[in-house]
């Protein structure tokens, strides 16, 4: 069972920190201890945070106020996420938080890939947290959620001329074009190779490949199912594993957000979800995945949560509680065999 009894004091401590760690990557605290009280280990929170936290940079300053007519010219801009949190803090203070929630998930849904799917990642944990129990600190991380979203915006190419066959996830995937590995444009980040796809023209159509045309919720069961299935014919590496995972938990994160916004909105983000973890798999992936048997672990659920809290790498936490969760709906071993395969694959910190 969830157990946010420690979400308050968590979120007091990450108030006077930024999105950055001091390595240059992306802080996952606020995604992780929402995961690990989703998983019911609330005893884990602080503890690791404790340890977390040493790797943190201060909260930027901001720098200059973003308006509601001007506000697309500092979209995509990371040195004024602090104006951006500041911007959607004003936001949620004149306006229910689900209101909020449903404008601008629409309007960023076609940069879900921003900072490797981070944004939409934690603006999905900060929603479910909500859902749990409204508060100001979980209000904040809301908006610092979408703040980061909007900072770290990026789109991919999109080609809306042409006739595409759409399909169900499973189906399309094999159709998905794969980057050689002579033009990949890896520079050390993941945003750098998703960046080299707009020099792949063969890219562009896959936003098309999917039919969307189904309920959203049940499109997304397909899609995690598929990208877990992605990740395990993929996942090789540290490097590998990590971005295989973002296919996966940045789909899951939509389970929390869809319920909040109209159905064209709610399309539309799927649509793009698909288009963004398919990104990750054309510029790293290099096997179809197999959509037959798994082998599942021998392991309950409740080892998996404890394995995952033992550990303590942020990603084997957020993705364990993405698998789990989708498998609640929809089951399938993938889900399991995933979650288990990352917490091998990847160093505890």
């Amino acid at each position: 069972m969830p157990d946010y009894s420690t979400m308050e004091p968590a979120l007091a401590v990450l108030a006077g920190y930024g999105p950055d760690l001091r390595n240059g990557m992306t802080s996952h605290a606020p995604m992780a201890v929402e995961a690990l009280a989703a998983m019911g280990r609330a005893d884990a929170v602080l503890p690791w945070l404790e340890r977390y936290a040493e790797g943190m940079l201060p909260r930027p300053i901001e720098r200059e106020r973003i308006g509601r007519d001007d506000w697309r010219s500092a979209l995509g801009r990371e040195d004024r996420v602090a104006d951006w949190s500041a911007f959607f803090a004003t936001e949620l203070a004149e306006a229910p938080w689900r209101d909020v929630l449903a404008r601008w998930a629409a309007l960023l849904a076609p940069g879900i890939c921003a900072s490797a799917t981070h944004g939409v990642i934690r603006t999905g944990h900060a929603v479910r947290s909500l859902e749990d129990a409204e508060t100001p600190a979980r209000v904040r991380e809301l908006g610092d959620g979408l703040g980061y979203w909007a900072a770290a915006y990026q789109v991919l190419p999109t080609a809306t001329n042409g006739t595409v066959s759409a399909a169900p996830a499973h189906e399309a995937i094999a159709r998905v074009p794969i980057v050689p590995p002579a033009r990949r444009t890896f520079s050390g980040t993941i945003v750098s190779s998703l960046i080299g796809l707009d020099r792949f023209p063969d890219f562009a159509p896959v936003i098309r490949m999917l039919d969307v045309e189904q309920e959203p919720g049940r499109v997304v069961s397909d899609m995690t199912e598929t990208f877990a299935r992605v990740y395990l014919a993929n996942a090789r590496d540290v490097l590998t594993a990590i971005v295989f995972i973002h296919g996966v938990t940045s789909v899951a994160a939509l389970r929390s957000i869809l319920p909040y916004v109209p159905e064209s909105a709610a399309r539309d983000l799927v649509r793009y979800a698909w288009q963004s973890s398919c990104g990750l798999y054309a510029a790293f992936g290099s096997d179809t995945p197999a959509m037959g048997e798994v082998d599942e672990p021998a392991t309950s659920r409740d080892a998996l949560i404890d394995a995952a809290a033992a550990h303590g790498d942020e990603h084997v936490i957020k993705f364990t509680a993405a698998c789990l969760r989708e498998d609640g709906i929809r089951p399938s071993p993938a889900f399991a065999a995933a979650a288990h395969h990352a917490a091998g694959i990847l160093p505890a910190p």
